[in-house]
């Protein structure tokens, strides 16, 4: 599909979705001719659908299309016809309506898309009474491609009374006009409220100001206890073997040894 006809059927079914109030998935009633028609050109219709819808869509066929497609005894149109879910239309099975009579009676309700559904046919006589019906979008073959109608005169037209009234309605309303709800303006006083300028010299910058430091309670003073001292204790060298006698005797020897000569003589006198 190409860019610029993608944008266009995206844009139609915004106008469905927001003026209309369709929602997805996108109920779609298909034909018993379009499914003849993709299948002879071995085209996808479910992908079709949500590739031209550009959201997901819901395939839907009536009881009155089942039959036509069962009178044709091609398997492969049955069975995808079978494949999609069955729309009630109130018809007998043994006496069922031409397709299109049936889909007519189902989405043109009192002139109004109550169930808004989207319309794939081939019926040029079914798109055409569908065109005066407001918001039915409406879907086709055309040469192995699928196509999407631009807005109907009536969709278009029902859109844009459908703004008109957003505009101007309360306006024109003799009831409502210059009534104020009292709810919405109680919430706008809180919200639209101007606030109160401050007369005076302005105060210094909250930022640059020094926090005040916290006021912390004075711990009770306890009495001084005293210093215990510590004693200092020796390391014993050679493993702590030696007794303090040899260290004695060692001394007595050095001090014998240190005696002077004249120490000798008296004693040999």
């Amino acid at each position: 599909m190409r860019q610029k006809r993608a944008k266009a059927y995206k844009k139609q079914m915004g106008v469905y979705t927001h003026t209309f109030k369709f929602r997805e998935p996108f109920q779609t009633i298909v034909d018993d001719e379009l499914i003849l028609t993709c299948i002879k050109s071995s085209f996808n219709l479910t992908k079709g659908l949500d590739r031209t819808i550009q959201s997901e869509s819901k395939p839907m066929i009536t009881q009155c299309c089942m039959q036509a497609l069962y009178a044709t005894n091609n398997q492969a149109a049955i069975d995808l016809g079978k494949s999609f879910e069955r729309r009630r239309c109130n018809h007998p099975p043994r006496d069922p309506k031409p397709p299109s009579e049936c889909i007519a009676s189902i989405t043109n309700i009192e002139g109004q898309n109550k169930h808004r559904y989207v319309v794939a046919s081939q019926s040029v006589e079914l798109r055409k009474q569908l065109r005066q019906v407001p918001g039915v979008p409406l879907i086709f073959m055309n040469r192995s491609v699928m196509v999407m109608e631009p807005l109907s005169h009536a969709s278009s037209k029902f859109a844009e009374e459908v703004e008109l009234r957003k505009l101007t309605g309360g306006l024109n309303n003799a009831l409502t006009a210059g009534y104020i709800n009292k709810d919405d303006e109680s919430e706008n006083e809180g919200e639209d409220q101007p606030r109160k300028k401050r007369k005076g010299p302005k105060g210094p910058n909250p930022l640059s100001i020094k926090k005040k430091k916290s006021d912390t309670p004075a711990k009770e003073d306890k009495p001084e206890q005293p210093k215990k001292r510590r004693r200092k204790h020796h390391k014993k060298s050679n493993g702590g073997n030696e007794n303090p006698s040899n260290e004695n005797e060692g001394s007595s020897n050095h001090e014998h040894e240190g005696s002077s000569p004249n120490e000798k003589d008296v004693n040999s006198e």
